[in-house]
């Protein structure tokens, strides 16, 4: 029996114009972007379709505050299309802000407290980032355990955020430390060294400011098992229990995101099918590289994307 996971993008997969097509085109999507206006007391919606001012319009979206909730909103919103099609699956995850939305769509959140959390979540990570500034940097070419041991060559604080693919692992920390933590990764052999645009360090010690508002904002929020085992970011092992899920979400925060990890643990469980729910393409590119072109990956993101998948299906 074939086996499909429903993979969530995380910031930086966001543009402006997300959304504006499902908003148009399906009824059940416009429902959920006019709910996420609603919640928040502000027009989402506004941010995420842009005004047509393109330096103002990037300028709202790349806020953390709005990114977070604007990503989440606009997978939402797929997935309601998503559902109405019928579409099985049998195991969720989602990049870094992904998880919130892979654990809404599990049923383990409900759409309006999954969309404050994020909202809340983007705003004490860059309340964070101000208060203890910090950058991040894309590793290539290097082993896991090798940019590991760069990180540790150095002092300050860096460590890995992200294990997006095999050779592909992205630092964070405080400048300084990234820096050298960079000139130790390009002396050891990396392919490339790229720093990353970031109002801060995320998945680091940095975000230790963010922390004691996200626990507050956690446990003011009702999870209930999912509908199907989601696999988290810190463990990249599959969990339904509602506490443990608490727990991960606020370990999350300063810990890395263990995203190839888990894509293998999911094939290794019996993933045939990777879909992509939400804006781009950036987890399908990860899957490919991570498991093979073997590996099916589907990127379901706009209204063009969904009718070619209803024909093919």
């Amino acid at each position: 029996m074939a086996t499909t996971a429903l993979l969530f993008p995380g910031q930086g997969s966001q543009y402006v114009g997300m959304g504006q097509d499902l908003f148009q085109d399906h009824e059940s999507a416009r429902g959920i972007l006019e709910r996420a206006d609603a919640t928040l007391g502000f027009g989402l919606t506004e941010v995420m379709f842009g005004s047509g001012d393109e330096a103002a319009d990037n300028e709202a979206l790349k806020q953390t505050d709005n990114t977070q909730p604007a990503l989440y909103a606009h997978s939402m919103a797929v997935m309601a299309v998503l559902k109405d099609m019928g579409l099985p699956f049998d195991m969720t995850a989602g990049h870094s802000l992904g998880e919130y939305s892979a654990l809404a769509a599990a049923g383990a959140l409900s759409f309006e407290d999954g969309l404050l959390l994020v909202r809340e979540r983007g705003r004490l990570m860059a309340e964070a980032g101000q208060k203890s500034p910090g950058t991040m940097a894309a590793i290539i070419g290097m082993d896991d355990a090798d940019v590991e041991a760069a990180c540790e060559a150095v002092d300050g604080v860096v460590q890995p955020a992200n294990f997006n693919s095999p050779g592909q692992v992205v630092i964070s920390g405080s400048e300084q430390a990234v820096a050298a933590a960079m000139e130790q990764a390009t002396e050891r052999g990396a392919r490339r060294v790229i720093p990353l645009p970031v109002s801060g360090a995320f998945h680091s010690p940095l975000m230790e400011h963010a922390r004691d508002g996200l626990a507050a904002a956690l446990e003011g929020v009702s999870i209930s098992v999912p509908s199907c085992p989601v696999y988290l970011n810190v463990n990249a092992q599959p969990e339904t229990d509602p506490e443990a899920i608490r727990r991960r979400l606020l370990e999350q925060l300063m810990a890395p995101v263990r995203w190839s990890q888990t894509l293998n643990r999911m094939q290794k469980d019996g993933t045939q099918t990777f879909v992509e729910v939400g804006a781009g393409r950036v987890l399908s590119g990860l899957v490919k590289r991570t498991l093979g072109r073997d590996a099916t990956t589907i990127a379901l993101g706009t209204s063009q994307d969904i009718a070619s998948y209803t024909v093919e299906s």
